[in-house]
């Protein structure tokens, strides 16, 4: 992945579902195009979540903030002992080659 545009391609391609915190992040995601399936973990509890998607495959995009960093360490770990898959890779890419701390975020960089 060179560029957005093309990890975008490649999450759609993914088909996984996507995890983010809030409504904002949402847009953003949707904003760039991504298609995929997205759960929002603003208005249901995390363990909710947590056994909801047990055995799935999953994308983890919270924010790269103490808060959001925080909220993925539960999740990976509580995700994994369910049994689900989580797929780091997207994250990585967004952490490493944008400069965004928020998801909410990406909608600005393609455009």
């Amino acid at each position: 992945m060179n560029s957005l545009e093309e990890w975008v391609d490649e999450v759609n391609l993914s088909g996984k579902l996507i995890v983010a915190e809030g409504i904002k992040d949402i847009r953003g995601l949707r904003g760039v195009g991504v298609m995929n399936d997205i759960v929002s973990l603003s208005r249901v509890p995390l363990f909710r979540i947590i056994e909801e998607l047990a055995e799935q495959e999953v994308i983890i995009l919270t924010d790269f903030d103490k808060k959001g960093k925080e909220l993925y360490g539960k999740l990976n770990s509580g995700l994994q002992q369910v049994g689900a898959k989580v797929d780091n890779k997207f994250r990585e890419w967004l952490r490493r080659n944008t400069k965004f701390s928020h998801i909410e975020g990406l909608r600005l960089e393609i455009h």
